[in-house]
């Protein structure tokens, strides 16, 4: 059954990235995630060509510092990077540039729930001028009224966070929301698909899938 919202480009299980598979309580369970990698000034193009070749569903390229023709150049690179990978189904997001999405070719934009930010509609609007597909649109929530605003938006991913805290620069800025709040905000969310954002590590994937989480989403996840 496609769980995607109104204006969802494709259907969210084309989209599923690992399976995890574990025992709980005697009972084997598999779960199908999305796996989600954000780039930072740290980040390498091998990086990319790495998750790729392990099936990350999506790459958000974010790196607000670059004006738009540098940011254009690199994702290109990325891109190119990405297509060299046979059956890759690794989609590249920009940050925050839906003209530099459309310019490049990427498969979205990732956005902020912040009122005075591009918003989903507006996005959609950009590719839809350009002659381009509907994009696949992902926003980062922190509360439980901008999950319920983007689920009216008709986003197809949610990132929640931070679940156990907030780095910056590589130290804790501040800690996270929980595991309960997680689950709440995968039901208000209703049936777009929320990944768990912040501090995540290997070892605690297991948990957000359980509170309800349809994957996960991170930096330093990955490398």
């Amino acid at each position: 059954m496609c769980r995607s919202p109104k204006h969802k480009p494709e259907c969210l299980p084309d989209l599923a990235g690992s399976v995890l598979s574990q025992v709980a309580e005697g009972l084997a369970y598999t779960v199908e995630m999305v796996r989600y990698a954000i780039t930072d000034r740290g980040f390498s193009i091998a990086d990319v060509g790495r998750w790729s070749n392990d099936g990350v569903d999506f790459v958000q390229l974010r790196a607000k510092s670059l004006d738009a023709g540098v940011l254009a150049k690199l994702a290109r690179v990325i891109l190119a990077d990405i297509a060299e990978v046979p059956g890759t189904k690794t989609r590249l997001l920009i940050n925050g540039r839906a003209d530099v999405a459309v310019a490049v070719g990427a498969a979205g934009v990732h956005l902020t729930a912040h009122p005075d930010e591009l918003t989903p509609a507006q996005a959609r609007r950009v590719f839809a001028l350009a002659g381009r597909p509907a994009p696949v649109i992902s926003i980062s929530c922190h509360t439980l009224d901008e999950v319920q605003r983007a689920r009216q938006a008709g986003v197809d991913l949610v990132l929640f966070g931070p679940v156990f805290e907030k780095r910056v620069h590589g130290e804790q800025a501040s800690a996270g929301v929980g595991l309960e709040a997680l689950r709440e905000a995968c039901v208000a969310a209703g049936q777009v698909p929320v990944l768990a954002l912040g501090g995540i590590t290997q070892q605690l994937v297991e948990a957000c899938i359980r509170a309800g989480a349809a994957g996960v989403a991170g930096i330093r996840l990955f490398v």
